[in-house]
C-alpha cells in the first residue's frame, strides 16, 4: 500500500514545538548589544523570544502580543520580565477572545453587564439606518453600534479590520431588532505617541553594525546566523513601510519567511491572498464610492501571488499598473490619489539556473502579471531564494524594538525624502532611465531611513546600499529584456567624483552567466550564450571538436563487498548507474536515523554535482514510515532534505509504503540497481570532525553486502 505525502502539509500538522530546541534552563545570557539597547531604549525594547512564551494557542499577531509585552514586560531586569509575562498570559486568558469560547465570552457579558476583549474588529456603513455597525471576528457578533467619531479617529475599521481593546456591555430588550450589544470603549492596538527626535538623536549611539543587528532582531532574527547581504535583505522587507508608494516582488522558495512581515510585524499593514482580491476591495466600489485598501493602509501586500495558472482579473491588472506608475486611481470621472506601498509574494518551483535557461525570474507569476508594463513598475526584485528556510536556531532570543514602536517610527519617516544623499559621492549611469532610476532612489531612500535615520553616513556606507540599491532594480530590468525585445538594454552602475566607473551585476549573474543574459526571441535551448563574452565562453567560429572519450559498457551482473572493505563510494558504486538519468525511484524502507538521512543527502549532493545546474531531476524515495516516538523527528528530517535538494534543482518527493522490503534503485534511462542493505553500506565512524571517512566515503569500511546490476532495456 503506497501512499504519496507532501512533506510540508505533514510537518505543518506537528504539534507547535516539534522543531524547536529544547527551552534553555535559565534566562538568555545577555550580549553586550543588549545591554546597550537596554540602556539606550528602555521601555521601547523587549526580549524577542517572549513572544512564543506568551502566545500559546492564540492565533494573533505577533505586533499585539508584543504591545501587551511593551506595556508590562519592556525591562532587563528578570523579576520584572517573569511577572509580565505572567501578566500578559492572564490578560489573553481572560480577554482573548478564542473562537471555540465565544459562546463563554459572551456568556460574561451578560453575566458582568460589561466586559474587555481582545479582538479583531471591521466596521461597515448601514446606509439605509445611517449608523456604523462592528463585527468581531472571534467573538462572532455583529451589528455593534460605533460612533461617527470613533470612525473619524480611526477609519482602518473600515477596511480590512483592525486589532483592538474594547469594552462591550450587554443590555437585552423586548424588540428583537434592537442588537443587545453595546460598544463601550475602543482601543487600537498600535502606539499614538513616540519621540521621534530622542529616536534619531539615540541612533548616534551605535555603530553601523549593532543598528543593522538591533534591527534584524526586532524583526525576531538572530543576527549571528546571517551574513551582511542577509541582513540588508530582511531590511529591503521593510521598506515599503517607511516608502510611500513603494513597488516590491520577493519570489523564492517555501518557508522563507516572505509573509511573516507583512503578516505580523506592523498593524499598518495588511496581508491578503492573491486570489481574494477584487477592484472594489482594493482601490474604489464606484456602487457606494467607498474607498478599497489603498486607501486607508501603509502596505498592501498579496500572497500566494505566483501561480500561471490563476485567473485573474484584466481590469485590475490595469488600474493596477496605472496606481503604481502613477500613484492614483479613477472613480468614474474622478481621480484619486493614495500612498500604499504594493509588495508581491510567491513561491517558485524551480531553482535559479532552470528558470534563466528555461523562461525567467517571473516565469512564476500568472500570465495577466508576466507582461513587461506591469513588471516595469516593480522597484526591487527581493531574490528569496538566497533566504534561508526557516529554523527554530534563527529566532532572536535578544532585545529588539517593541514592534508597534518601531512600526510607528517607520510610518512617521514616509513623508521624509532621502533620495539624493549619494549624489554627493555618486552619479548614477546616464543611460539609466527615469523608472529605473525611480526604483534605485526609492530603495536608496527607504534603507537610508531604516540604517541611517539621522543622515550620517560615509562614501562607503552610502555605496554599500546605493550598489545594493541598483542590483534589486537591475534584477527586474534584465528579466524584463528576456520578456519584451523592443526594451533597450541598460549599464547599470554608477561613477565617483573622479569619474571612476563602477558596474554592478546581480549575484545570479555572477554564478550563472551562460543562462543569464538570453533575449526574448532566441531559444533557451540554443547556442546563443557561446557567442557571449563572458569568460569561459566559446568563440563564434571555433569548430566543434568531439573531444570526450567514449564510455565503457558499464558492468552488469552482482557484486559483493567485504566487512571492512574500504575504497568504496557512492561516487564509483551508484553515480555510474544514474548519469543522463531525469528520474530515480529509490525504494529504501529505513531511512529514518541521522546517518541514514545524512547517506541519502551525500547520493542526492553527488546527483546534483554533476548534472547541469539548470536541469532538473526527480527524485522519489518510497520508505516506511516511523510512526513511533521519532515520527516528527523522521517527517523534519525529510522534509530538510526536500527543501536542500530543490535549491539545487533536484525535485525530492516520499513515498509511504509499509509492505516494502528489498531496496533498489530505478533509473528512467534503463537500470535497476538492488541493493541488499541499501544505502546503509558503511560501518560507524569515529564520530570525529577531523575522521578523513567523515570528509570521502572511500576512507571509510563498509559492513558485508552486495548489489545487482540489471540493464532493463536488453
Amino acid at each position: 500500500m503506497t501512499e504519496q505525502t507532501d512533506l510540508s502539509e505533514a510537518v505543518d500538522d506537528l504539534p507547535d514545538g516539534v522543531d524547536e530546541a529544547p527551552a534553555p534552563a535559565g534566562p538568555p545570557v545577555k550580549s553586550a548589544l543588549d545591554q546597550k539597547i537596554n540602556d539606550v531604549f528602555g521601555g521601547a525594547v523587549v526580549r524577542k523570544d517572549l513572544v512564543k512564551a506568551v502566545k500559546g494557542n492564540a492565533i494573533v499577531p505577533s505586533f499585539v502580543l508584543e504591545y501587551l509585552l511593551g506595556q508590562y514586560a519592556a525591562s532587563d531586569d528578570e523579576a520584572t520580565i517573569q511577572t509580565g509575562i505572567e501578566s500578559v498570559r492572564k490578560i489573553l486568558a481572560d480577554h482573548y477572545v478564542h473562537r471555540n469560547q465565544a459562546e463563554l465570552i459572551k456568556s460574561n457579558i451578560r453575566e458582568k453587564g460589561r466586559y474587555r476583549v481582545i479582538d479583531k474588529v471591521q466596521v461597515q456603513l448601514n446606509e439605509k439606518d445611517d449608523t456604523y455597525e462592528a463585527e468581531f471576528a472571534n467573538l462572532g457578533i455583529k451589528q455593534v453600534l460605533v460612533s461617527p467619531a470613533t470612525i473619524k479617529a480611526h477609519p482602518k475599521l473600515l477596511v480590512g479590520g483592525v486589532w483592538c481593546i474594547c469594552d462591550i456591555e450587554y443590555q437585552h430588550s423586548d424588540n428583537a431588532r434592537v442588537v443587545p450589544w453595546i460598544l463601550g470603549s475602543i482601543k487600537p492596538i498600535q502606539l499614538s505617541n513616540f519621540d521621534f527626535a530622542g529616536y534619531v538623536s539615540s541612533r548616534r549611539e551605535f555603530s553601523t553594525d549593532e543598528w543593522i543587528d538591533l534591527l534584524v532582531q526586532s524583526i525576531g532574527f538572530n543576527p549571528e546566523l546571517f551574513g551582511r547581504r542577509a541582513k540588508l535583505i530582511q531590511l529591503v522587507r521593510l521598506i515599503p513601510f517607511v516608502e510611500r508608494n513603494y513597488n516590491l516582488v520577493e519570489l523564492g522558495p517555501k518557508g522563507t519567511g516572505k509573509s511573516h512581515i507583512f503578516s505580523e510585524f506592523s498593524p499598518h499593514g495588511m496581508l491578503i491572498s492573491g486570489g481574494e482580491v477584487t477592484v472594489p476591495k482594493l482601490f474604489v466600489n464606484n456602487a457606494n464610492g467607498r474607498i478599497g485598501l489603498v486607501g486607508y493602509w501603509d502596505v498592501v501586500a498579496f500572497d500566494e501571488f505566483a501561480g500561471k495558472k490563476k485567473r485573474t482579473d484584466k481590469a485590475l491588472v490595469d488600474i493596477m499598473k496605472n496606481y503604481m506608475a502613477n500613484k492614483s486611481f479613477s472613480r468614474g470621472v474622478e481621480t484619486l490619489g493614495a500612498e500604499a506601498s504594493m509588495v508581491f509574494i510567491g513561491n517558485t518551483s524551480h531553482n535559479v539556473p532552470y528558470m534563466l535557461k528555461h523562461s525567467d525570474l517571473f516565469d512564476e507569476l500568472p500570465e495577466s502579471y508576466h507582461d513587461s508594463a506591469y513588471l516595469d513598475r516593480l522597484h526591487f526584485y527581493i531574490p528569496g531564494w538566497e533566504v534561508d528556510t526557516i529554523r527554530s536556531e534563527m529566532f532572536s532570543d535578544g532585545y529588539g524594538f517593541v514592534v508597534d514602536y518601531i512600526a510607528e517610527v517607520l510610518k512617521s519617516m514616509r513623508d521624509a525624502d532621502y533620495s539624493d544623499r549619494y549624489q554627493h559621492h555618486f552619479t548614477l549611469g546616464s543611460d539609466i532611465s527615469t523608472r529605473d532610476r525611480d526604483g534605485i532612489h526609492k530603495t536608496f531612500s527607504g534603507l537610508m531611513k531604516i540604517i541611517y535615520p539621522h543622515g550620517e553616513a560615509t562614501k562607503e556606507q552610502i555605496e554599500e546600499i546605493l550598489r545594493f540599491a541598483v542590483e534589486g532594480r537591475k534584477r527586474v530590468k534584465d528579466q524584463i529584456l528576456r520578456i519584451d525585445s523592443t526594451m533597450a538594454e541598460v549599464k547599470f552602475g554608477y561613477s565617483d567624483k573622479a569619474g571612476e566607473w563602477r558596474g554592478v551585476t546581480t549575484l545570479e549573474e555572477d554564478e550563472y552567466p551562460a543562462y543569464y543574459h538570453h533575449r526574448s526571441g532566441v531559444g533557451a535551448d540554443t547556442d546563443e550564450s557561446a557567442t557571449s563574452t563572458t569568460p569561459g565562453a566559446i568563440a563564434e567560429a571555433a569548430p566543434v571538436v568531439e573531444t570526450a572519450p567514449k564510455r565503457a559498457p558499464l558492468f552488469e551482473g552482482h557484486r559483493e563487498f567485504q566487512e571492512n572493505q574500504r575504497g568504496v563510494s557512492y561516487e564509483n558504486l551508484l553515480l555510474p548507474y544514474l548519469l543522463g538519468a531525469t528520474d530515480i525511484r529509490i525504494v529504501d524502507p529505513y531511512i529514518r536515523l541521522p546517518h541514514q538521512g545524512r547517506n541519502l543527502v551525500d547520493l542526492l549532493a553527488l546527483v546534483a554535482s554533476v548534472k547541469d545546474a539548470a536541469d532538473e531531476i526527480t527524485v522519489k524515495l518510497v520508505t516506511k514510515e516511523d510512526k513511533g516516538d521519532f515520527q516528527q523527528q523522521h517527517l523534519l528530517m525529510l522534509k530538510d532534505i526536500q527543501d536542500g535538494a530543490a535549491s539545487e534543482g533536484i525535485k525530492f518527493n516520499v513515498e509511504w509504503d509499509e509492505t516494502i522490503h528489498d531496496r533498489s534503485i530505478t533509473t528512467d534511462n534503463g537500470w535497476k540497481i538492488l541493493l541488499g542493505r541499501g544505502l546503509d553500506i558503511f560501518q560507524k565512524g569515529s564520530g570525529s570532525q577531523f575522521d578523513m571517512g567523515a570528509r570521502r566515503q572511500e576512507f571509510r569500511q563498509v559492513v558485508a553486502f552486495g548489489v545487482t546490476y540489471i540493464n532493463e532495456r536488453k
